[in-house]
């Protein structure tokens, strides 16, 4: 699939364009339509089905697959969610091909089927479901359904269940997917996503010019930096990781994971109280005593030194809180997580101030979020807002994690396992960010190519997953990558 993802707006343009450019919109339903039954048929044999029917153009793609499964000998009813005479354009056209019986919209639709195919509502519902729409859905069940779009009731654009939806073994969308697809909690409703090619001509997408994406290698993997012969530690990227006193555990994981992700040398600077527990355990990173934030700073602005991690295990203090601002004036790319963000959860604009342009990532998981941004909306919007407003990449965690730009872009990441809840994988996560940009890889990157390694990591793991696993994890994901 490509990374694209479309709005519900966007979408809209593409078939408006694709339209305009010679391809009659009765033919991209037709296409939708033959998609879909396709897809039915390729999976299951013939069987009692039900094809429930909205009054869009959602609806006119449900009486062409009706239609479709109809002549190839399937035994298929139809019902329609509104008045039969009051379709449009080529929802009426196609409304019209269907020789059957079209009975009205009611849980008693779905009676007898061992399949439904919801063609309803398309991702553009805007109003909770309710009525007979709502009735059928919830008679659905644990009924396979075939959902044409996406299930009738998600949002396609924020992933929210507007008042009911059907859980769908299967859900074929077209052209590109939406960010409705990625996000939860509609995600656990797509079953297996299949997207479609109706006719519409990429080229559409050089005057839509989307800026959301679905976080996979296409995205970045052409910015990984892998090894060259003539390579050594340094040129490989240094990076600079500040180590709590207490919780040694946090930074000890991100190192690890730093240098798993490929940084040729990674530095724990910590109290000199706290020097031996860290030497004991890294064997490969250096471990340097450092009593207060200017000598990491004065250590961080070393030419050879590449990026810093402030936060894990650091503690919420005036110190954490200097750490960060000194880290962000050296002009290096920085990864600030954890504590070093709900320090400045009373004060975000010193925080904001002190990003000013810099290489930064904040990596916020949803209750830092909120005590440092305080934003409403969906995942995306709130992501942006908030990268925007900080100039930083922000990386709000999460099963759907999502990675914005100040610039506008963002990414949704659909491949973390339910096995990452748990204790340090965020400090993981910040330290294969960190690698990253101390090899050299432009923020964004960083942290959409961090996140994605990170879920890969987790799910070849399976059951039983700790934080302490994670690292070696990295390499295959990475072999597999190369």
């Amino acid at each position: 699939m490509s990374a694209e993802l479309l709005t519900v707006e966007e979408m809209s343009r593409a078939d408006a364009l694709a339209i305009a450019g010679g391809t009659p919109g009765v033919e991209l339903m037709e296409a939708a339509g033959r998609a879909v039954a396709d897809r039915i048929c390729l999976r299951w044999a013939s069987r009692p089905t039900a094809v429930l029917c909205g009054p869009g153009n959602n609806g006119g793609d449900g009486f062409v697959i009706a239609r479709l499964l109809a002549g190839r000998g399937w035994p298929v009813r139809v019902a329609l969610y509104g008045d039969r005479d009051r379709l449009k354009g080529d929802a009426a056209v196609n409304a019209a091909r269907w020789d059957g019986e079209v009975g009205a919209m009611s849980a008693d639709a779905v009676d007898g089927a061992e399949l439904v195919v919801d063609a309803i509502f398309g991702a553009g519902l805007a109003r909770e479901v309710d009525g007979a729409a709502r009735a059928a859905i919830e008679a659905i069940g644990d009924r396979l359904c075939v959902a044409v779009d996406v299930p009738s009731g998600v949002d396609g654009n924020t992933g929210d269940i507007l008042g009911a939806a059907p859980r769908a073994a299967m859900t074929v969308t077209f052209f590109r997917r939406k960010p409705g697809h990625l996000l939860v909690p509609a995600r656990f409703l797509m079953g297996d996503l299949h997207v479609a090619d109706i006719g519409i001509p990429d080229a559409v997408l050089d005057e839509i010019r989307p800026a959301a994406f679905a976080n996979e290698p296409d995205l970045w993997s052409g910015a990984l930096r892998w090894p060259r012969p003539d390579d050594h530690k340094y040129s490989r990227g240094h990076a600079v990781i500040s180590g709590g006193s207490e919780m040694t555990g946090a930074a000890r994981l991100a190192a690890r994971a730093a240098m798993r992700i490929g940084a040729g040398m990674v530095s724990v600077l910590c109290r000199p109280e706290a020097r031996m527990v860290y030497a004991a355990d890294l064997v490969g990173p250096l471990v340097v005593s450092s009593d207060n934030p200017q000598d990491f700073a004065g250590y961080l602005a070393d030419p050879r030194r590449s990026a810093a991690l402030v936060g894990p295990g650091a503690g919420v203090s005036g110190e954490t809180r200097e750490l960060a601002i000194r880290a962000l004036a050296t002009g290096k790319p920085v990864v600030l997580d954890a504590d070093a963000l709900t320090a400045f959860a009373e004060i975000p604009k010193t925080l904001f101030r002190a990003i000013g342009g810099t290489q930064a990532v904040l990596t916020p998981h949803e209750g830092e979020f909120a005590r440092l941004f305080a934003l409403d909306g969906d995942k995306p919007s709130r992501t942006r807002a908030a990268a925007a407003r900080s100039g930083a990449v922000v990386l709000l965690k999460g099963t759907d994690t999502t990675i914005a730009d100040p610039g506008g872009r963002v990414a949704i990441n659909a491949n973390a396992p339910p096995e990452l809840a748990t204790a340090g994988a965020g400090d993981v996560l910040a330290g294969l960010v960190l690698g990253l940009l101390g090899q050299g890889l432009p923020p964004f990157e960083a942290a959409c190519a961090g996140a994605w390694v990170h879920g890969e990591a987790a799910s070849a793991f399976g059951p039983g997953l700790i934080a302490e696993d994670l690292p070696d994890l990295v390499p295959p994901v990475l072999r597999r990558l190369r």
